[in-house]
């Protein structure tokens, strides 16, 4: 099940998917508008996770989408709380030397949002512990690259694991490869 949800009219407010918003042919006129003021404005309930998309707006400028998802090995690993270390380099991709694991808080509730802002510090994803994952870029098609990115890591990591300890890049590689990022794709 994916949760998707896009930049409004501004920082301030999102579109979110309604409630059960993942079926089939869901178009942008079955969302919902969620303010700062956390008022709804739509024909359908939002999505018990609105909070967590309008506070990651509010706090990242830079995230035009965030996409929710409870990947398998994403959510796998989620699930023993475990957090992607650097064991590849592509860790790199997500803004840090890992992706970190929120702690664990009920859906929808503000104290999901507030470990998840907590786990995104200098960071485009987070994994959700007992839940699934979250990724922002700068547009939908950005944050479905980084979810599906992240979801191949996770799998990989989690087969690392079944070979032993893994072994880790060094925190000055990891330095190396997060700068190289910064620039990683552009052409201007």
């Amino acid at each position: 099940m994916q949760r998707l949800a896009k930049v409004g009219a501004g920082p301030s407010q999102a579109d979110a998917p309604p409630v059960g918003g993942s079926e089939p042919g869901l178009r942008a006129r079955g969302a919902n508008s969620v303010g700062a003021g956390a008022t709804a404005q739509g024909r359908r309930q939002p999505s018990s996770e609105w909070r967590f998309h309008r506070d990651i707006y509010a706090a990242r400028p830079e995230a035009g989408a965030i996409l929710h998802a409870h990947a398998p090995f994403a959510t796998a690993l989620a699930c023993q709380s475990i957090e992607l270390p650097p064991f590849h380099y592509m860790i790199a991709r997500f803004g840090g030397d890992s992706v970190r694991c929120a702690r664990y808080a009920t859906f929808g509730t503000q104290e999901l949002s507030d470990a998840m802002l907590d786990a995104l510090r200098e960071r485009r994803a987070c994994l959700m512990a007992h839940h699934g994952m979250a990724v922002f870029g700068a547009d939908l098609k950005e944050a479905l690259a980084l979810a599906v990115e992240l979801e191949s890591l996770c799998e990989q990591y989690w087969r690392v694991l079944q070979l032993g300890a893994p072994i880790l890049l060094p925190a000055d590689e990891m330095a190396r490869v997060i700068e190289k990022f910064r620039a990683y794709g552009r052409q201007d």
